[in-house]
């Protein structure tokens, strides 16, 4: 679940041929959809392999409150480790992409202590705001790929109107992103739809096939020298949301799947049981069947997704009860722990000495602290998810989002 704040976006032209759809995984998908798109070509030498992506979510208005600039990405050594960024979000609304917060994303004027390259911006230059902080990111990462994400939980309500009218929605996504003010800003657009044919926070009747059509036009409009991907629900339950929408047959257009494989559990059931947001594997007491990773990986790829166009998501992020007498997980609770910026959520970085680990279940860590209760991951944690993605051959990690880790990028230099 995707929560963004007070956005408005807009988006850019991708550098053409900087690279073509990830040959991770085999070009169509055998006798899925009605497809008509052409197999994606050899990948580049420069792409990350199958295996090797570092995706990373940074989040437009996490420069608000949180004070996090495209520049903590570089001075936190994160750039260096990531091989893509989804810039979240843009909107979704009258069947079109539009600017989530144009202020944050074009116009806002760096200082020279804030910018990455430590120049600061002036009043009359064509482009401000992060795209153009973004831009002085990859020129010291020229592999670095950059992709903007429409949707995400508060934005999803636009695709029941895209989905109408795909090819139309698509133009306006391509239009929006190859604008010329923010040309080379981006390499693809990436689709956060939750939930196509099922319910997030409103609920989405479109049916089955609005998926795959909707990433067709996609595919379709932006063509092979563009990366399309999407974030898609890690509900593997019978009849759940994997089963609402036909992920299988969308998955010849795509270049990847992000399963959002966090938020399984939280404080929304205000009263518990206590469990780990984010299991990688079943245990002892889940409060429900098939609430963990490797049941999301296991179904989508028994669905026929290739395992290459599966990356693994990581929270980087806890989530937490308080009024919690018992230490391990399956604990009675009284509401959500205090956060910093909303209560029953908290960053890894401020949990890491706020309220240390305490326990493993299921892969991942929890903590018991005074009466609250908090689940996430660790290094050591995700030490082991990242033995899970290779041995099921995935295409590589994401992780929502940059903001949650520390100051020297502890939890990204885990993933790689």
């Amino acid at each position: 679940m995707h929560l963004p704040h007070l956005p408005r976006a807009r988006s850019l032209r991708a550098l053409l041929g900087a690279l073509c759809s990830v040959a991770l995984g085999a070009g169509l998908l055998a006798g899925a959809g009605t497809a008509t798109a052409t197999p994606p070509p050899q990948a580049p030498a420069t792409q990350a392999a199958a295996g090797s992506k570092v995706v990373g979510y940074f989040t437009e208005w996490g420069t608000y409150d949180r004070k996090y600039y495209v520049k903590n990405v570089e001075t936190s050594g994160s750039g260096a480790e990531l091989t893509h960024i989804n810039y979240a979000f843009g909107n979704v609304t009258g069947g079109k992409c539009a600017m989530g917060d144009a202020y944050a994303a074009t116009d806002r004027a760096y200082t020279a202590a804030e910018s990455v390259d430590g120049t600061a911006d002036t009043w009359d230059q064509p482009l401000r705001g992060n795209f153009n902080q973004l831009l002085k990111l990859k020129k010291k990462h020229p592999d670095l790929k950059i992709l903007w994400s429409f949707g995400g939980w508060t934005w999803s309500g636009g695709f029941t109107e895209a989905a109408k009218d795909p090819a139309a929605f698509a133009q306006s996504c391509y239009d929006l992103v190859e604008n010329s003010k923010w040309a080379d800003v981006f390499d693809g657009i990436d689709i956060d739809w939750e939930y196509p044919n099922s319910c997030g926070l409103s609920c989405d009747e479109s049916g089955r096939d609005a998926f795959p059509k909707l990433m067709g036009a996609l595919r379709a409009k932006f063509g092979q020298d563009y990366l399309v991907t999407a974030a898609i629900t890690a509900d593997a339950t019978a009849g759940g949301k994997i089963d609402a929408a036909d992920y299988a047959g969308a998955a010849q257009y795509v270049d990847w799947y992000n399963p959002m494989t966090y938020d399984f559990f939280g404080a929304w059931d205000a009263t518990g049981p206590t469990a780990p947001h984010s299991p990688l594997t079943s245990y002892s007491g889940i409060p429900k069947a098939d609430y963990h990773s490797s049941a999301t990986i296991a179904k989508l790829k028994g669905l026929g997704v290739p395992a290459s166009k599966l990356l693994l998501g990581i929270g980087f992020y806890g989530r937490g009860w308080t009024g919690v007498t018992q230490s391990e997980p399956g604990g009675t609770a009284t509401g959500p722990a205090k956060g910093t910026y909303e209560n029953g959520i908290e960053d890894y970085k401020v949990l890491k000495t706020s309220c240390p680990a305490t326990g493993t279940v299921a892969g991942t860590a929890y903590a018991k602290c005074g009466g609250d209760w908090w689940s996430y991951d660790t290094p050591q944690t995700i030490a082991t998810k990242m033995s899970y993605k290779n041995e099921q051959g995935l295409g590589g990690t994401f992780f929502w989002e940059l903001s949650g880790d520390t100051a020297n990028g502890e939890l990204i230099k885990a993933i790689d």
